[in-house]
């Protein structure tokens, strides 16, 4: 079921402004450079929203998913958005993190790509190739899977681990032979470098959207979390059919031209929803995966960490 606005969520609203009318309260979101939560913080509607209740938010930006659980994890902040790889080395972590959302399934927003006159044609060229990537992130599990169409495994390849700047330019100065990246940074390093998709994610990975909150914050703030949810429902309902204007709004915040922008908004999923039993299974088997070939140190349970308003 999406979030639409309703009788339960505008009584939700009120019960917790009442509530908050004596304690002031301040929720510290993590975003990242691009997605959702950005149009959101660059519109401020969720800010005027809960201001009205006497709730302060603040906005903190991480370069991607695992930086921004890290601060999560050591409750520097409360809500956060990643892809679907993070989450499961911090849960793996003992993060004390909730899922509490998600959007829809958006695979040709990130891939492996190389440089145009690379003489890679096909995954099992990979073989015994320098592959850059965000440690932990999203792509991590295309990587993993990619590798695994054609008989390949983590060990048949040299992982570079750094962040998307830097990854960047080392792709650009050919020291490495390869780059896993999601968009925007995959949009921007096509347009800038010609680089060629090697594969995306289509029948590889989902590349899920998850947001997550500190389980002590969601337990305390049940209301607060789904009148997020329910701003950022409406923010996904706005962008979806707006993309032109979601990419003039976020260009002077990334950096990144308008034109590239497109391309990437384009690749987004729009719609979340609570967690369904698909995308708990999917998540599932990602974290097996990861176990499976030694990327965690023990086994974890997605379903023990999805959040529900009376948990």
């Amino acid at each position: 079921m999406k979030f639409t606005p309703g009788v339960l969520v505008a009584l939700a609203a009120l019960a917790f402004g009442a509530a908050q009318a004596a304690e002031p309260v301040t929720i510290r979101i993590g975003l990242q450079k691009y997605g959702t939560l950005v149009i959101l913080a660059e519109q401020h509607s969720l800010d005027k929203r809960l201001a009205a209740e006497g709730v302060t938010v603040e906005w903190k930006e991480f370069p991607a998913g695992p930086q921004l659980l890290e601060a999560l994890s050591v409750g520097s902040i409360d809500f956060g958005t990643t892809g679907e790889a993070p989450p499961v080395f911090a849960q793996a972590a003992q993060s004390p993190l909730v899922y509490v959302g998600v959007e829809p399934s958006a695979p040709a927003g990130e891939a492996i790509l190389v440089p145009k006159d690379s003489p890679i044609q096909s995954v099992a060229d990979l073989k015994g190739k320098r592959i850059v990537l965000n440690k932990g992130s999203n792509v991590h599990y295309l990587l993993v899977q990619a590798l695994a169409t054609a008989k390949l495994g983590p060990k048949d390849i040299e992982s570079i681990y750094l962040a998307p700047a830097d990854a960047r330019a080392a792709f650009e100065r050919g020291s490495v032979d390869a780059w896993a990246i999601w968009d925007p940074f995959l949009a921007a390093a096509q347009a800038a470098t010609g680089g060629r998709v090697l594969t995306d994610a289509k029948g590889l990975a989902p590349n899920r959207q998850f947001y997550l909150a500190h389980r002590d914050f969601a337990a305390a703030h049940p209301a607060l979390v789904s009148e997020v949810l329910d701003e950022i429902g409406q923010t996904d309902r706005w962008a979806e059919q707006h993309q032109r204007e979601v990419a003039l709004l976020l260009a002077p915040r990334t950096g990144i031209s308008v034109p590239v922008l497109d391309l990437a908004v384009s690749r987004l999923g729009y719609g979340v929803t609570r967690l369904d039993e698909t995308v708990i299974q999917d998540q599932q088997k990602i974290a097996d995966a990861f176990f499976t070939l030694g990327l965690i140190p023990k086994p974890v349970t997605v379903r023990d960490a999805v959040w529900t308003p009376n948990s």
